[in-house]
């Protein structure tokens, strides 16, 4: 039982002794689109799709290294995501960006293939913030005081029907350039349906792609 215990003891010691924790900070480029199950194209002669919309994100991180080429990674990250909406009839174009500006939490199971190249996966679970729409019209003269009105009608309209949390997965790669300086790339798909009370069972999710810099203090 001495034994054991020693041995389990040394296990322990040599655990802590090599784990290795790392604060960081990262930033870059997000592109997101938001999927829905609803069609755009209600009427006839209307032609509606759903894009992508470009971004950014700004976080921090700590790794927490159990061997060389193991680790546990954890973030809190400002994300502007959303997607846009495009709806034209007659030759006008609506353009609609939807911002809706999140804390994203992930949490990721890495892998060094490399000392330099780390693949990972896992969840990711996000809060809403605020959300803020941009209404423009193509092929056709507008009035600001109703793209202004349409602008404040959608902005209520996503705080009142979306949920104040989401989640999904995602993978990704991490590369260590320099003394702490690494370039990071992911792929993030929501799971979880994002409207509250859904009246016909339609559902709306977010898929987002990031690309950025970070630097990790030693």
């Amino acid at each position: 039982m001495k034994k054991l215990l020693l041995t389990a003891a040394a296990v322990v010691l040599f655990t802590t002794v090599n784990a290795q924790t790392k604060f960081g900070v990262k930033a870059g480029y997000s592109l997101s689109k938001l999927n829905s199950d609803e069609d755009l194209d209600t009427f006839d002669g209307v032609d509606g799709s759903l894009k992508s919309k470009s971004g950014f994100y700004i976080g921090a991180l700590v790794e927490h290294k159990f061997t060389n080429t193991f680790a546990l990674q954890g973030e809190v990250q400002y994300a502007n995501l959303g997607g846009r909406a495009e709806v034209g009839i007659s030759g006008i174009t609506v353009v609609e960006n939807f911002n809706l500006n999140r804390i994203v939490i992930p949490v990721a199971a890495k892998y060094y293939v490399t000392p330099e190249l780390g693949i990972y996966a896992g969840p990711f679970v996000s809060f809403k913030t605020n959300t803020k729409v941009n209404v423009k019209v193509k092929g056709a003269q507008s009035d600001p005081q109703a793209l202004n009105a349409a602008e404040n009608f959608l902005e209520n309209a996503f705080d009142d029907s979306l949920k104040s949390s989401e989640f999904g997965l995602f993978f990704g790669a991490e590369y260590n350039a320099y003394k702490g300086i690494f370039f990071d790339a992911r792929y993030s798909f929501g799971l979880s349906n994002m409207i509250k009370d859904p009246v016909y069972d339609e559902k709306m999710k977010m898929n987002f792609l990031q690309i950025g810099v970070g630097y990790k203090f030693k």
